[in-house]
């Protein structure tokens, strides 16, 4: 399995002044704009740590996820990021890399916030050549603005970002460890791996 960003998030969707203004509370960050490009840059490391323990795509983007097999031909294939509001393209690959473009009456989206499917017409998935694969190109994301991200995702994120930025000059000896209020505040979207992670 593959996933790979499509679109990439903009800055200006991203909290740099609610992360100032929280830098501000305790450590005399200085307000002058020249810090802007390093808070974004902590945003977007905390950003990604997050979504990497919850399988939750906090602002909406394009995805392409390329697999080599369905895991479950019969069932349906999980998509790795929720909530997934639209299946873009499904495209079938031979062992040459030729495509074909699966018609959009050959699937459907079953949504779930915690394990969003591609789904076979008739509850059957199409079959893959040998040697080939397929890919799916989706768009996930609570929102395109970071109003729609929920209060305590958006929280962690700050909490995160902070600490990444505190211990910026510790040359990595602070630790790799998620902070406890962090997951306290990301536990509840979490996806639950069951069967060794089967479907994924």
């Amino acid at each position: 399995m593959m996933l790979t960003e499509q679109t990439v998030v903009p800055g200006s969707a991203l909290p740099v002044q609610a992360m100032k203004d929280h830098l501000r509370l305790g450590t005399g960050f200085a307000d002058d704009g020249l810090q802007d490009g390093l808070v974004e840059a902590h945003l977007r490391a905390a950003i990604a740590a997050i979504e990497g323990r919850t399988g939750k795509a906090l602002l909406a983007r394009r995805f392409l996820l390329r697999l080599p097999c369905w895991r479950d031909v019969q069932g349906a294939q999980a998509l790795p990021m929720a909530p997934v509001s639209e299946i873009v393209s499904v495209t079938l690959l031979d062992a040459e890399n030729t495509p074909t473009l699966l018609s959009t009456d050959r699937y459907r989206l079953v949504p779930d916030m915690q394990r969003p499917r591609l789904a076979g017409t008739g509850r059957v998935l199409p079959p893959l050549a040998e040697g080939g694969a397929v890919e799916i190109v989706f768009d996930a994301g609570f929102g395109s603005e970071w109003t729609a991200v929920p209060a305590d995702l958006g929280q962690a994120v700050l909490l995160l970002a902070a600490e990444f930025y505190e211990r910026r000059h510790d040359g990595g000896q602070g630790g790799g460890a998620i902070p406890l209020s962090v997951q306290a505040l990301i536990e509840r979207w979490r996806t639950v791996r069951v069967l060794g992670g089967g479907g994924v």
